[in-house]
């Protein structure tokens, strides 16, 4: 049976990163991935924005890897001219009560480290863009927007550079856990052919299917496998001239941010994601959810014009946190906690999972090198 140094579960923009940053280290690395082609579910399905830091708790792995992964990004994308852009973003209060909660926003992202953020009036901000409507505003310059694809490609060929492999069409059934190292039964997808793989590490980097895997790890205590939630985010998009050259948030809800405004690199407006909790995985747009974008958009964008809202594609973020309950912190849990070498597993990446991926895989990294020889 072939045995290789490590053995990552998913090819989304996580276990990619991963994958690059541990063949940089010198590990012999192969990427199995159950699709036919990299990043088709969480990590395609977003709104491919490079977050600042802001809303996420402090000293919490969101906040930490958020900030330190937002600078390597921007930097990451400009040395290898990935398409992105540094638009930046209006946080805005569209009910008087809302502006002291905008006050509240810059102390927790300036707790983060994020202190570049700046208060505005309402004419300050409708000079920003005058097609907004709001009480006040909060301008966060370093808010982005990237080609998550084009991340992903790169991401690829970096580990591919340095001796990764990608396997497609590769779906982990199940695995155990021996002394030494990991054996992992696969399938093939597309013919249906099963086969064995061993390896020293193993990067439990799937995504949506992560929780499910851990279960099927024989030699893993479940009582370190949380709970799958989905919630579906779901985009609807406006055809014509963009009416606004920044990201408009409305102030964050729970479960999510808002139905938010986010801008492609073309200046193309896409509005979303709303929060649907599903029981399974489908990521079918219901056009009827329309009526309540209109409303939500409309008080930031009064101009909406009816019938204008196209369905365009969903999200389904893997929740850690039940309806109501505060937004659960990544896991990324390393031999630390669940006490076996060589293991990582990492639960309820979603955002902000694309701006942290490098800090991520860096951190993942830490976690293995104890183990690595």
């Amino acid at each position: 049976m072939e045995t290789v140094d490590c053995i990552i579960a998913g090819a989304g923009v996580i276990g990619l990163a991963v994958a690059r940053e541990l063949s940089r280290l010198g590990m012999e690395t192969i990427v199995l991935e159950a699709a036919d082609a990299v990043g088709t579910e969480t990590s395609s399905r977003n709104s491919e924005v490079i977050h600042a830091g802001i809303y996420y708790p402090r000293g919490s792995l969101k906040a930490e890897l958020c900030v330190a992964g937002r600078d390597k990004l921007y930097a990451y994308a400009a040395e290898r001219n990935i398409p992105h852009k540094r638009c930046g973003k209006l946080i805005v209060a569209t009910l008087p009560e809302q502006v002291p909660t905008l006050a509240g926003i810059i102390d927790k992202a300036r707790a983060n480290g994020v202190d570049d953020l700046v208060m505005l009036d309402a004419a300050a901000a409708q000079a920003m863009e005058p097609s907004l409507a709001c009480h006040a505003a909060v301008l966060s310059p370093s808010t982005g927007i990237i080609d998550s694809h084009a991340l992903m490609l790169s991401l690829l060929g970096g580990a591919e550079a340095h001796g990764a492999y990608l396997s497609l069409n590769t779906e982990i059934v199940s695995g155990r856990i021996e002394t030494d190292h990991f054996v992992l039964q696969t399938r093939d997808t597309s013919s249906g052919a099963s086969y064995e793989i061993a390896a020293r590490h193993f990067v439990n980097a799937a995504g949506l299917g992560a929780n499910a895997l851990a279960a099927n790890l024989d030699g893993l205590d479940q009582q370190f496998v949380p709970t799958l939630l989905m919630a579906r985010g779901n985009y609807f998009s406006v055809t014509g001239k963009p009416a606004f050259s920044r990201l408009i948030y409305p102030v964050p809800e729970p479960g999510g941010l808002g139905v938010h405004l986010t801008l492609d690199l073309n200046g193309g407006m896409r509005f979303g994601p709303d929060v649907e909790w599903i029981e399974a995985k489908d990521y079918s747009v219901d056009p009827r959810r329309a009526d309540h974008f209109y409303g939500e958009i409309r008080k930031y964008w009064p101009a909406l014009a009816d019938g204008s809202l196209s369905p365009t594609y969903s999200g389904i973020r893997p929740k850690l946190s039940r309806p109501g309950e505060p937004a659960a912190d990544f896991v990324i849990q390393g031999p630390e906690v669940h006490g076996v070498a060589g293991l990582v597993n990492l639960f309820g990446i979603e955002s902000p999972g694309l701006t942290s991926s490098l800090a991520i895989a860096e951190l993942v990294a830490r976690r293995l090198r104890q183990t690595y020889v």
